[in-house]
């Protein structure tokens, strides 16, 4: 098998448009590269924020002939050949390459976050085995590195928990390998739920990690909710929040820049007594308990 690597600069091309030309031409993979090293701030939701100098790179599996694959893409993008090159890459299993730079991530004194690829050694660990996906969250984003810093340190065994846009459901196995009774997940995105389920079977708590693709159905009165979500979103759905906690409960939030830490408290203030319960870098992530 043929392994082929196209790329090109792209310039004043539409990326999503680019993107389309290369898998409708059979790409495997596509992926955006910064060409001169300038920052890219985070992205709103359903944004595609790239590079003022970005570069695309597809990865074809069984491709032809290099040169013959680069002229069609080029043709098809209206771009001169000679501005798309490709190259033939060694045999290697792709689809388990790019993980190779994720590591066991360790939050607090216990929980640790696993790829498959890697074993912990520590007897005391509790691992959590997740592999970047299509979801977000696998502990690399400090908002998510400061709700499992939490988690280690705070939640009691036994304790009925909702994870509110669950992502890859990484805080809600956490919770379970934690010693949560049962953990209700929630999230907008299908491909997140689908995500979360299967990473429940794969660490052996699908029995305690329940499913949810409609908010109505989240139970009322559980001990603790976690949402690592926008602080926007998180400001409008207090009342809500408000009527899943039990009295003396806790909502911890995150997703929350330092800045906006204020106005999610307040949003909060009317029901629960909140406080800062982490920090990392530009983020915060609160503890609120139920008055």
């Amino acid at each position: 098998m043929v392994t082929v690597a196209v790329s090109f600069d792209l310039g004043h091309l539409d990326p999503e448009g680019a993107e389309r030309v290369c898998l409708a031409c059979g790409a495997a993979a596509v992926s955006f590269v910064d060409s001169r090293d300038d920052p890219v701030l985070e992205p709103l939701p359903g944004e595609m924020r790239l590079w003022p100098a970005t570069r695309l790179s597809a990865l074809f599996l069984d491709a032809g002939e290099p040169r013959t694959l680069a002229a069609g893409i080029a043709a098809a993008l209206g771009l001169p050949f000679g501005l798309v090159t490709a190259e033939v890459l060694p045999d290697r299993a792709w689809e388990r390459e790019w993980l190779k730079d994720f590591h066991a991530m360790r939050f607090g004194e216990r929980l640790w976050v696993c790829p498959r690829h890697e074993r912990v050694s520590d007897a005391n660990a509790v691992i959590v085995t997740l592999d970047p996906g299509l979801a977000f969250g696998t502990g690399t984003h400090p908002s998510t590195a400061l709700c499992l810093n939490y988690l280690d340190a705070h939640l009691a065994r036994g304790t009925r928990v909702i994870d509110y846009g669950c992502g890859s459901g990484v805080l809600a196995l956490a919770c379970a390998k934690l010693g949560a009774a049962e953990v209700h997940c929630f999230d907008i995105d299908g491909q997140a739920l689908i995500a979360a389920r299967d990473n429940a079977l794969e660490n052996g708590v699908a029995g305690v990690v329940r499913i949810h693709g409609r908010a109505d159905e989240l139970p009322a009165g559980v001990d603790v909710l976690m949402a690592n979500i926008l602080s926007g979103t998180l400001s409008t759905l207090a009342p809500v929040f408000a009527g899943l906690v039990r009295a003396g409960g806790e909502a911890v939030l995150a997703g929350i820049m330092r800045h906006e830490a204020r106005d999610v408290t307040g949003a909060y203030a009317p029901w629960f007594d909140v406080k800062v319960c982490g920090e990392s870098g530009d983020w915060s992530c609160l503890s609120a308990l139920r008055r």
